[in-house]
């Protein structure tokens, strides 16, 4: 594959061509063009040029919208502000890696790859590794499906993580379609970072406008990646590196690791230039050294080399362990430690109310900053490590990025007896929430101590607000991230039934907020007055209800009085009686009675009676119902047809969103799911359905379109 189609087909007269033959070379060009730059680092024309084929290619799709393309480079930024990330579940789970930090753990993981080679009866005279970069941003992965970029997610927790399509989107390193390729499906995995010199004028630009300055690149990545408006996203130049695959169907990959990236490259991925191929422990510390006096003049942050095992043939037979392949290694760059001494310990409440402790310390470099404060991670450590206020204690920059109190230096006892000095102080954690002075809790199996006044709290009213406002909640259009920073921090909005106090010539005052704007908020906030149950009492925030949770305590209670003036104590208890009698009655094969709450365990109705116990969430609550909001309960669904059936709906719908169908199916006593199995009864099929649909019809599964689903609905 060359490194651009015709670079020199600009030159043709669009006035000779039909409009969509000039669109199509005007995409293929710049397709072209940021191939060059991002992917083979090899500018092929300047700036100007390129922003003058884009500027072409965005009028023409403006004045002929018949003609516009998903994969065109115009549309990179185009969705709308999300209300949230939805989850997404790998389909080949993204590993974490073992770490090394000497070449005896070199020379260890050698021998048991090769002790893995012979008990599977594999040569290991052929074993080499493919030694690269082990970048310090954020993994991510990009799924095609019939070569065009159909979705983009986080690492997560290894198992699931969150869609972040619209802000992949805007990655102009990110190839939007395949080069030469459409297998079925192809996952390239990869890390998306900012380079220094980026992050540099980002950090300026920040400085200049007044907003919070970045602690360095990976966190300013990892915020942009995050936003919830991708158009913030677009303006912040991240980049991307592929250096590995997850699922792939119809598409034949190299035998080797390293000529799979170089497969990758000629697909249009970026490729980290910095790798080599080793055969053992002393060229693995080699290519290590080398990297390690490279490292200060690359323009983006490593935090050591991976070392994977070139044959990928192999890789099976070699194995896992936990949550980290056998074949591979990160070899990381050692922490840098310094002494200093640990002035207090305070207490921050984070926006989901748990509450950390946070060393202060006496300011000290290390690791290339200065250091001033490290979190404590939660009560537990601070026992486990006997640290005390007052101590003289070990800090390091942990991965070169987080700041950690390793331990205390041994406390001397002449220092101790010594006239006039200060006995070290233990630490206690505060008992009521520092913030609202509400109760705090730390559930049975958890580490953490939380506060439960979440609607109430200050430290977690931004977070609630957000939460409260999102589509599956109250459904308030227009309310983001950087609006609810704007309400709370000029004091307009301190609880959400501030929210329905507000008047369009007050919003109108706001950065970035015109007159029309203001008036379109206003409305959907009016709108939001009036809703269900079940949406009410996610949008409150109580621990462990979600959807699912608020529409099984909405089904059963109907009236949200009687819900808040429940004796929960005694639903705990009659809940276990019942499930005693069904066990008796599955003994003796009678049929089992009904079971209340089913779904909803002890931890759950634990956590709701707290909330409502709360005086703080009463209030919230009251002070909601005088701004005007009501809410309705759900229509019985034991009586419809659709009760117990499983749905999944995939791809665009013309009369509602997704999340409005699920909403429709649930109050009908269907079960929504989030992929086609054999327990599937119907797939709900819209535009651009995606590969559901074949799974669905592979399974037998019967399809409905979107009239066909309106007509089973509505009962027809």
């Amino acid at each position: 594959m060359t490194a651009a189609r015709n670079l020199g087909a600009e030159g043709a007269s669009s006035s000779s061509a039909p409009i969509e033959q000039r669109m199509r070379e005007l995409r293929a060009l710049i397709a072209d063009y940021g191939y060059a730059y991002y992917v083979l680092d090899q500018p092929v024309v300047g700036d100007s040029r390129y922003d003058a084929l884009f500027r072409e290619l965005q009028r023409l799709e403006s004045e002929h919208p018949e003609l516009a393309s998903a994969e065109s480079p115009t549309q990179r930024v185009g969705a709308p502000v999300a209300a949230g990330f939805a989850e997404v579940r790998h389909a080949v789970p993204m590993l974490s890696l073992a770490n090394a930090f000497s070449e005896a753990d070199l020379v260890a993981f050698d021998r048991r790859v090769r002790e893995s080679l012979l008990a599977a009866g594999l040569q290991q005279a052929q074993l080499s590794y493919s030694a690269e970069l082990k970048y310090d941003g954020l993994a991510v992965s990009l799924r095609y499906e019939d070569g065009r970029l159909v979705r983009g997610s986080t690492r997560g927790d290894g198992a699931t993580g969150e869609d972040v399509t619209a802000n992949l989107r805007t990655i102009k390193a990110v190839p939007l379609q395949l080069r030469g390729l459409s297998p079925a499906v192809l996952e390239v995995r990869g890390e998306v970072l900012m380079y220094r010199s980026d992050f540099a004028r980002l950090n300026e630009r920040q400085k200049s406008a007044g907003e919070k300055i970045f602690v360095n690149p990976r966190n300013a990545a990892a915020g942009s990646l995050r936003q919830l408006d991708p158009a913030i996203t677009a303006q912040r130049a991240l980049r991307f590196f592929s250096y590995g695959v997850g699922e792939v169907r119809g598409a034949e990959l190299p035998l080797s690791h390293g000529a799979l990236l170089e497969w990758l490259r000629e697909a249009g991925f970026p490729v980290g230039s910095e790798r080599s191929q080793v055969t053992g422990p002393q060229q693995m510390s080699e290519f290590f050294e080398r990297i390690s006096a490279l490292r200060e003049r690359l323009d983006y942050e490593i935090d050591g080399v991976v070392y994977k095992v070139d044959r990928r043939d192999w890789h099976e037979s070699i194995g896992f362990v936990a949550r980290a392949p056998r074949y591979a290694i990160a070899h990381k760059f050692a922490a840098e430690e310094a002494v200093t001494e640990l002035l207090d310990i305070e207490v921050q409440v984070g926006r989901t109310g748990v509450l950390t402790p946070v060393a202060r310390l006496r300011p000290v470099f290390v690791g290339g900053t200065t250091v001033s404060n490290a979190t404590l991670h939660n009560e537990d450590e601070v026992r486990r490590k006997d640290l005390r206020i007052g101590d003289s204690v070990v800090v390091r920059r942990a991965g070169d990025v987080i700041p950690e109190v390793v331990r205390a230096l041994p406390r001397e006892p002449a220092a101790a007896a010594a006239e006039g000095a200060v006995e070290p102080q233990q630490f206690s954690m505060p008992r009521v929430c520092p913030a609202c002075g509400s109760p705090v809790i730390r559930e049975e199996g958890e580490v953490a101590w939380r506060c439960v006044s979440g609607l109430f709290c200050p430290a977690q009213r931004k977070q609630a607000l957000l939460h409260f406002a999102q589509r599956r909640a109250m459904d308030i259009e227009g309310l983001g991230e950087r609006l609810v920073d704007a309400l709370v921090d000029s004091g307009m909005v301190n609880s959400a039934a501030d929210l329905y106090r507000l008047e369009a010539g007050q919003l109108a005052g706001l950065e970035r907020m015109g007159d029309k704007s203001a008036a379109n908020l206003v409305a959907a906030i009016a709108r939001s007055r009036r809703t269900t149950l079940a949406r009410l009492l996610f949008a409150l925030g109580i621990r462990h209800v979600g959807e699912e949770v608020a529409l099984v305590l909405a089904r059963a209670y109907r009236d949200l009085d009687a819900l808040a003036d429940e004796d929960w104590e005694m639903v705990e208890l009659h809940k276990q009686e019942v499930l005693r009698e069904n066990a008796r009655r599955r003994n003796r094969g009678e049929a089992l009675a009904p079971i209340p709450l089913e779904g909803v365990g002890p931890e759950i109705i634990a956590s709701v009676a707290r909330f409502f116990a709360d005086p703080h969430n009463r209030a919230v609550i009251a002070d909601l119902r005088a701004a005007g909001v009501v809410c309705e309960g759900l229509a019985q669904p034991d009586s419809s047809a659709l009760a117990g059936r499983t749905f999944v709906v995939t791809g665009t719908l013309a009369t509602m969103s997704r999340t409005e169908a699920h909403e429709r199916l649930r109050a009908l006593g269907a079960t929504v799911a989030g992929s086609v199995s054999k327990k599937t009864d119907y797939l709900v099929a819209g535009e651009e359905p995606g590969s559901k649909l074949a799974k669905a019809r592979e399974l037998g599964v019967a399809v409905l379109d979107e009239d066909e689903f309106m007509k089973l609905t509505a009962g027809d």
